[in-house]
């Protein structure tokens, strides 16, 4: 921005556009308030020539207040629109073009007019004044010759300077030098280390090409636009002043090459021109494209091998950008090609640089969706996409999230509302009722109707009108939030902020996980408060949502468990990553989770752990029978217990951290089993229980210490060890296997309650104290699902029936209400 540029008038019409904004209660000042500015400022050529043209305040105020209402005064701070933002640099940019070294009123109204969509040069298009008939004034009053004058949309206004160009470039490339005076590029911000590094390199006197290396979306081509920007603005030394930065683009090169040399000669053309014009350095964006580009078979040559003698010589100068990765596989093996560049690592930026280059970036973005973009929502941009998008890099990450922020804000405001929808409806059926009454030759209703439709047409043009109006004058606020809100669309995870309803739900996570697990409060109690600690933002954003090992016989609710949680807090039941330990019995399986090797097949597919949680960032993940695993599997889970992540065989770092890691184990099985307290008990001895299963877990802890080593043992968050269920704890687990049974008899139009005695006969069925709560499945099977097939089949239960399931000769039967 220019503002240390504005002339004394310029800043006081530009006061006085926002004194005029307050007074007529509009909280955002737009273009026709600085147009009004520049009026009342009174002795600025901006002022003259408006004065000129029959342009008077009260007529200005007029249409202001007949557009956008008239509100009680404003007392508080006012803040430019996104529009206006972009009036005031382009006025910076007209009096660089114009040679001046300051900023006059004449520069802000020569913006307005240019700009072209504002309010302002509205009113003045609807009064009859053009914005050629602005341009010509203010170049006479300004005493400017032979200035050649084209209005549109884009910033053409040239003052006895030609820009110059290349026709052949112009066809295979893009003019970036050209782009930077038209104001076309962003503006490039914190690159200034790297911008001077490609200005050394590039007046070298032997190899002076620089390429850029660096991982996707860190900004290589921004710092290649910032050097076009330098050189625009004559921000380089006197060598590089006059020089062209044009991108070459392979793909164009390539495009329509049908027969064998017509490639090399479009590439041999260009070279040639480059030579002879002597003043164009040339971008050449994804540089390994080029190896290999047009080399059809045998005998025929690539364009780097046509670039190579010309580069060599220094006839030339290429800046190159390409990824870390790219400039490895494909440039580093061309030894000869690789010694004529200069490589520049292009590092990501750091989380203040990523906010300051955004901050430079919004009004930008303001201006193109029309919306406020506030600190918070750039600060929440940054923090949010390093801790959630781990796979992407800054600031081009941060970039995405703001900019999808501002579009779906704007799309809300875009919407046109229901009122609108409602009066288009209306003149529809009316069109249809005056239709037919023209055709049954009832004229004079056929009168009536028109005149209704007349009404409800100018109705909904008003109701337009005002929609416009305000959709134009009113820009909608992103923040955090919003921010947010596309995180949780991008990534699957929650991100937003604790509504009350989801803090009601997680201070009562525990009897929500209770309606499916029943018992084993101390595993419930134990995930619950690590849920809550994440949703808090108080975890360590490190490492995984929470760590657990589950111990307990077979039966007592551990996969179940792990099924409510993901049901309960994930939102879905399959939102779980199940991994059968079992599976990773050989020292050689390890390669089966994060993927084989490089020269081994299967390495293309990636690892089955790893392609799960890249996919499903945020789940839980259940390592079954943790026990049965090769002790090398081992190793790879410290890494994702200590560290939230884990590299899979092609060098990609997979985040576990959005994850609630479940490993389950059926050491020290039999002593629980054996526990006397804990085997088949009442609940009502809770205090005793208490004590006993502290003592439990220190014997268990001595089993454990002999299967796993300490290290991993210290990293997980909680050992918790499930009770053996009791004949209580059997009961309820029956009416929770009953009620799906009842909902599927529910779709069927079919009522089914279940008694008492009913439940306790298929409880006693299904109790084992080995094998927990998986007989009950068959017991349900054969005691209830069995009899009310048959009673289905047999026309003794039908549609819409209410039955109750009693005992009678130690046998389910139904009896219809």
């Amino acid at each position: 921005m220019y503002f240390n540029r504005f002339t004394q008038r310029a800043k006081a019409a530009i006061d006085l556009g926002i004194d005029s904004a307050k007074k007529l209660g509009n909280k955002v000042v737009g273009s026709e308030h600085i147009l009004l500015g520049l009026l009342k400022e009174q002795e600025g050529i901006a002022a003259k020539v408006l004065t000129k043209l029959g342009v008077t305040e009260e007529y200005l105020e007029a249409k202001i207040i007949e557009l956008e209402g008239k509100n009680d005064a404003v007392t508080e701070e006012v803040t430019l629109s996104p529009r206006t933002k972009q009036i005031l640099e382009l006025s910076g940019m007209f009096a660089n073009k114009l040679k001046t070294n300051y900023i006059g009123t004449e520069h802000i109204l020569l913006a307005i007019a240019q700009e072209g969509e504002g309010i302002g040069i509205k009113i003045l298009n609807y009064s009859g004044i053009s914005q050629r008939d602005i341009v010509q004034l203010i170049i006479e009053m300004m005493g400017i010759e032979s200035y050649s004058v084209q209005v549109s949309n884009e910033v053409s206004y040239t003052n006895n300077e030609e820009v110059p160009s290349s026709k052949l470039l112009d066809k295979y490339g893009k003019n970036l030098t050209l782009f930077a005076k038209q104001n076309k590029l962003d503006p490039v911000i914190g690159r200034e280390k790297e911008i001077q590094r490609i200005i050394q390199i590039l007046s070298r006197r032997t190899k002076n090409n620089p390429v850029l290396i660096g991982d996707p979306g860190v900004g290589k081509t921004a710092v290649v636009e910032g050097l076009a920007l330098n050189i625009a603005h004559g921000n380089v030394p006197e060598n590089l002043r006059n020089k062209l930065l044009y991108t070459l683009d392979m793909g164009s090169l390539l495009a329509g090459a049908k027969y064998r040399g017509e490639f090399e000669e479009r590439v041999k053309q260009v070279v040639d021109e480059v030579i002879k014009n002597g003043s164009i350095i040339l971008f050449i964006d994804e540089m390994h494209t080029m190896i290999g580009a047009g080399a059809t078979g045998e005998g025929s040559i690539d364009a780097s091998n046509i670039l190579k003698p010309t580069l060599s010589r220094g006839d030339i100068q290429i800046v190159g950008a390409t990824t870390i990765d790219e400039y490895r596989k494909h440039v580093e093996k061309d030894a000869a090609l690789e010694r004529r560049f200069q490589p520049i690592l292009i590092n990501e930026p750091s989380k203040e640089d990523s906010i300051d280059i955004l901050k430079g970036l919004r009004d930008k973005y303001e201006a193109h969706h029309k919306v406020k973009i506030s600190d918070e929502a750039i600060e929440a941009a940054v923090d949010l996409s390093i801790r959630y998008i781990t796979d992407r890099f800054l600031p081009d990450k941060a970039i995405d999230l703001i900019d999808e922020a501002a579009s779906k804000v704007r799309l809300k405001e875009n919407t046109p509302p229901i009122s609108i929808k409602e009066l288009e409806d209306k003149i529809k059926n009316i069109d249809k009722e005056k239709e037919e009454a023209i055709r049954g030759q009832d004229f004079e209703e056929a009168a009536k109707i028109r005149d209704e439709e007349g009404k409800l047409k100018r109705k909904l043009e008003n109701v337009k009108r005002d929609w416009r109006n305000a959709s134009s004058k009113n820009y909608d606020l992103v923040d955090a939030d919003v921010v947010a809100e596309v995180v949780g669309l991008w990534t699957g995870i929650p991100v937003n902020k604790i509504v009350e309803e989801e803090a009601e739900k997680l201070l009562h996570l525990e009897e929500i996980l209770h309606k499916r697990v029943v018992g084993q409060n101390e595993a419930v109690n134990s995930i619950s408060k690590a849920i809550r600690r994440s949703r808090a933002g108080l975890k360590d954003p490190n490492r995984p949502i929470g760590s657990f090992l589950f111990l307990g016989p077979t039966g007592v609710g551990k996969t179940e468990l792990s099924k409510a949680l993901a049901e309960a807090h994930f939102g879905d039941e399959n939102q779980i990553i199940r991994i059968d330990m079992s599976e990773y019995m050989e020292k050689h399986s390890i390669s089966r989770m994060i993927g084989s090797p490089p020269g081994y097949i299967g390495h293309d597919d990636g690892g089955q752990l790893t392609e799960k949680v890249r996919k499903q960032p945020y789940s839980v993940v259940l390592f079954d029978e943790i026990e049965k695993a090769h002790p090398d599997v081992f190793n790879i889970l410290l890494q994702i217990l200590d560290e939230g992540r884990l590299t899979d065989s092609k060098g990609r770092s997979v985040d576990f951290k959005n994850t609630i890691i479940i490993m389950t184990s059926n050491v020290g099985a039999t002593k629980i089993k054996h526990q006397k307290t804990l085997g088949f008990s009442t609940i009502s001895d809770n205090e005793k229980s208490k004590d006993e299963y502290e003592k439990m877990k220190e014997c268990i802890m001595v089993e454990l210490k002999k299967q796993f080593r300490p290290e991993f043992l210290n990293r997980i968050d909680d050992i918790i060890v499930f009770h053996a269920l009791s004949e209580e704890h059997i009961a309820k687990i029956v009416v929770l296997m009953a009620d799906k049974v009842i909902k599927r008899l529910e779709n069927m139009e079919i009522n089914l309650e279940m008694k008492e005695d009913a439940i306790s006969l298929i409880a006693k069925a299904g109790i084992d104290l080995e094998y927990g709560a998986r007989p009950l499945k068959r017991a349900i099977q054969k005691e209830l699902e069995d009899q009310l097939s048959e009673a289905i089949l047999k026309g003794e239960i039908k549609k819409g029936n209410s039955v109750i399931a009693t005992i009678k000769n130690n046998k389910v039967v139904f009896v219809t209400k």
